[in-house]
């Protein structure tokens, strides 16, 4: 039976039906009657069957000996210790000593008890999640424009738009079936037309109408330019902005001052005249307009200010609360917004209420009659980390996210911890860079397995539902917080025994006080977030709960918008205008690091790969961490495509492979996000990134670091696939890829074996002198080629050369799935290529589907095949999530040129 539930990657929300076969397989599909996807799932979400294996899973509580080996502990001795050491340090050093930094991978029931026992038990703001790291930008902008953190508008806007601006955002990688969504739209005829605003031309911008590839960190002058172009050209709505704003004239004078001459915001975000006219008169002319944005925006020092600059373009134009208009920002993990919904966040109250007012804090404590009520704001994550390091803060929870990756300066990270005195580990796997540290690791329910809601991009709530049964002790997050707060003392407040009293608990809290004040001394605090008609939700009635949009009406209806009535959450009801000023990001490139660093996510990798790095289809597409620069960068770094390189800044280093994607601007680089120590051996970008914030939002600036690229010199380069794990810790690099029954590994090093045989065979763990080895081996060019076969079978494989141009994989990998080799198969692996050419399907290109690049260019030479569809109709690539459907252009646009030069 198919199991209704919710995808647990990006912000977009997908519906997906689970169910487990006889064969003990997990199947998925998309459900087609969920509002955010219709049926549709990308590649990961596509994938997610082939995640849910036990292998690496942290399956019992565990606790770190005096010798850093683990060993298992029952669940009463492990929360016992947990309890034991927070209780310790707050009555040695007060409640601040202690924190808790938590995920938007967890559910919104986790979230809420975790954030009630910090700030309404223990007494500590001290809590904040990753979605800092994301999100917390755009939470900033929205309290500062409309009062409270909520995206006005829906997906259905992005299919009723005239004019769909995408800023910092690579939607078709990042949020593929929004990008669908929009795409489709856009090819169902009428005046649609696609901006995409982004440093890089990514894949995004394949069905962009214009692309402006500004200079780093301009937002705010290309958006206070436009406030400044549409108040000149008539484009104002005048009765909106009198009638429903505040502080527009304030932030007109800043925007003039700044950007008021077209010519020279051009200049500074280095974009044709042309181009930026065009795309200010398309803003002007066409009325429904979204404006959507993501990490671009919101990973910078000023991240908070050009979320509101964005937002002003449609407050001055009145275009929000209506049908396809409107700002909207798209959250970036699946329960970022439930996690906000419920005070996650350092500097917020449960029920999108403020930590610093008076009135909100003793609603929240009558509420949940608490002892105490947090009276500050917490130490945001950045700050948090700092002040572990300074010992400030003595005892850490951390629940289901990988701060030593994905935190900047992450080696300070890596220091604090291990300065700590006590770190507590919630996760789903034993073996990552930040359980390294942790003294007690807790065993959590993971996705498939756990049970409750999550909040998407456009306020819906959905239902994650188990289908799995719980593997071996792990238990719910919820659960194990509320044990370790009854061991603490705070037997009242965390005695649930379902995710649904929580729900009830948290949506009874959204009602709570919520409204005008009717009579004088009346505690109130008027918020859209409220879940009035959820908050008598019956056991039953949760289990078999709908997708719904809040605000929830007490009829149960759901809101698709918000701002209709053009009352908004500030005291008086009107949305702000904020005078920002331009400024540049807080580093610059200089003599010592000429080059400006950005960082991201690529198509078919999730976070730090806990996950997705288990699944061999979404391994094919961009198997390494690499470094895409500039030609000209390049030559003039002394690095070549295809070779190492060292990315230096003056925080840390890392090492990837040189590629040439033809997207980046010359004095730009890009590094993604997702390797770290657990899948290479020097990939973290986190040690390379600048560790300030946003003044505001606390944000990192991610997508701005000066660095320089040095050659990373080797001996030679090689890769590996085996049938079982190999350590690959002795190489100078390495990276380990998951793949079709085998593991694959890139390898290079400093020093040349001096007997390859010798060599090969030990690493391999080859012992039998008889064993069925073949190999080549030719001195003069430094190749050396070893296969070793069981009863006809393939085993293992390894290829060196002294150079980086070896032989392709994707056939070599093929020969895993072969029961038996035949002769020719051994005669090939001699060689070192396929004997039949077509073999090779070439890099994948559709993960969906598994087509690789060879297939595709084939098939459009041999076929004619002119269109992403005729491709899709012959091979299937690019029918599914359609997130490869921009690289399938390019490769027509490749053949094409091939054929007619």
């Amino acid at each position: 039976m198919n199991i209704a539930t919710t995808c647990p990657y990006c912000g977009v929300g997908c519906g997906v039906l689970a169910r487990v076969g006889r064969d003990g397989a997990t199947h998925v599909e998309g459900d087609p009657t969920h509002a955010s996807n219709f049926g549709r799932l990308c590649v990961k979400g596509a994938a997610l069957g082939e995640t849910v294996d036990l292998q690496g899973r942290l399956l019992h509580p565990m606790v770190r000996e005096a010798d850093s080996s683990l060993r298992r502990v029952s669940w009463n001795d492990a929360l016992d210790r947990v309890a034991a050491g927070f209780r310790r340090v707050i009555d040695e050093h007060g409640p601040d000593a202690v924190a808790f930094y938590v995920s938007g991978q967890l559910l919104t029931e986790d979230y809420y008890v975790i954030n009630k026992l910090a700030k309404g038990y223990i007494g500590t703001a001290n809590i904040d999640t990753n979605s800092r790291l994301c999100m917390s930008s755009a939470v900033a902008g929205h309290k500062r424009a409309f009062g409270e953190d909520v995206v006005p508008g829906c997906y259905e806007d992005l299919e009723q738009a005239e004019l769909v601006v995408l800023v910092g955002s690579n939607t078709a990688w990042c949020h593929p079936i929004v990008f669908q969504r929009i795409t489709k739209a856009k090819e169902a005829g009428g005046d649609v037309r696609v901006v995409v605003i982004d440093p890089r031309h990514t894949a995004t911008c394949e069905s962009a109408d214009l692309h402006l590839p500004i200079k780093p960190g301009t937002d705010v002058w290309l958006f206070n330019g436009l406030l400044a172009f549409l108040c000149r050209h008539g484009a104002m709505d005048a009765h909106f902005v009198d009638e429903h704003t505040e502080g527009f004239a304030q932030a007109f004078a800043a925007a003039e001052a700044d950007a008021g001459d077209p010519a020279e915001v051009a200049r500074i975000c280095g974009v044709q005249l042309t181009d930026l006219l065009t795309f200010y008169r398309w803003f002007a002319r066409y009325e429904r307009t979204v404006s959507l944005f993501s990490q671009g925006v919101n990973q910078s020092s000023s991240g908070t200010d050009k979320v509101n600059s964005i937002i002003h373009c449609h407050l001055l134009t009145g275009r929000i609360g209506r049908p396809g208009m409107g700002p909207f920002s798209i959250t970036g993990q699946p329960n970022a917004m439930g996690g906000r919904e419920v005070g996650g966040l350092a500097n917020m109250l449960a029920a999108h209420m403020e930590l610093e007012n008076p009135v909100h804090r003793e609603i929240v404590q009558l509420f949940w009659r608490s002892p105490r009520i947090a009276s500050r704001p917490g130490l945001k994550a950045v700050d948090l980390f700092d002040a572990i390091d300074d010992g400030k803060v003595k005892a850490v929870w951390i629940m289901a996210t990988n701060p030593v990756v994905s935190l900047p300066a992450a080696d300070r990270i890596k220091r604090a911890l291990s300065r700590c005195e006590w770190v507590v580990s919630s996760d789903i796997v034993t073996q990552t860079d930040t359980n390294a540290f942790a003294h007690v690791l807790l065993p959590a329910l993971g996705w498939g397995e756990k049970d409750g809601t999550v909040t998407n991009s456009e306020r819906r709530i959905s239902r994650q539902r188990a289908f799995l049964p719980t593997p071996g002790e792990a238990r719910a997050d919820w659960r194990i917080v509320c044990d370790v707060a009854q061991r603490m003392g705070f037997d009242k407040g965390f005695q649930f025994d379902h995710p649904h009293e929580i729900f009830v608990e948290h949506a009874r809290l959204t009602a709570y006080h919520n409204g005008d004040q009717k009579s004088d001394g009346e505690l109130t605090a008027h918020r859209l977030l409220n879940l009035e008609g959820l908050t008598a939700i019956s056991r039953r009635a949760y289990d078999a709960m709908s997708p719904v949009q809040w605000p929830v009406l007490p009829n149960g209806d759901g809101t698709a918008r918000l701002f209709a009535n053009h009352r908004y959450s500030h005291p008086n009801g009107r949305a702000r205008f904020i005078a920002i000023r331009a400024r540049a990001p807080a580093y610059v490139a200089d003599r010592d690091y000429p080059l400006i660093l950005n960082t991201g996510r690529v198509r078919d990798q999730w976070h730090t790969m806990t996950r997705t790095g288990k699944a061999p289809r979404l391994t094919g597409h961009i198997p390494e961490p690499f470094v895409d620069m500039h030609p000209h960068d390049a030559l003039r770094c002394g690095v070549r495509e295809g070779e190492l390189a060292r990315v230096q800044s003056a925080w840390g280093a890392m090492v990837a492979r040189v590629k040439h994607g033809g997207g980046v601007l010359a004095g730009n680089v890009f590094v993604p996000i997702h390797w770290n120590d657990q899948f290479a051996s020097d990939a973290r970008v986190g040690s390379v990134v600048n560790p300030v914030v946003d003044p505001i939002s606390g944000e990192p600036e991610f997508k701005h670091t000066p660095v320089r690229i040095e050659p990373f010199p080797v001996r030679w380069y090689g890769f590996a696939l085996s049938r079982r794990s190999l350590a690959p810790d002795d190489l100078s690099y390495w990276t380990s890829i998951q793949g079709d029954r085998f593991r694959r590994y890139e390898i290079a090093h400093r020093e040349r074996p001096s007997d390859c045989r010798a060599w090969a065979r030990a690493w391999l763990g080859v012992t039998d002198a008889d064993a069925d080895w073949l190999e080549y081996e030719d001195r003069s060019t430094g190749i050396y080629r070893a296969a070793h076969l069981v009863d006809d079978r393939i085993e293992s494989s390894v290829f060196l050369s002294s150079r980086p141009d070896l032989p392709s994989r994707h056939w070599l990998a093929g020969l895993f799935l072969h029961e038996r080799l035949d002769e020719v198969d051994r005669i090939a692996l001699l060689i070192g290529e396929p004997g039949d050419a077509g073999a090779s399907t070439g890099p994948m290109v559709c993960s969906c589907f598994g087509v690789g690049r060879n297939t595709i260019c084939d098939a459009i030479r041999s076929q004619g095949l002119e269109s992403p569809a005729q491709i899709t109709s012959r091979l299937r690539a690019g029918g599914n999530c359609g997130s490869c459907v921009p690289e399938l252009r390019q490769l027509i646009a490749e053949v094409r040129a091939e054929v007619n030069a």
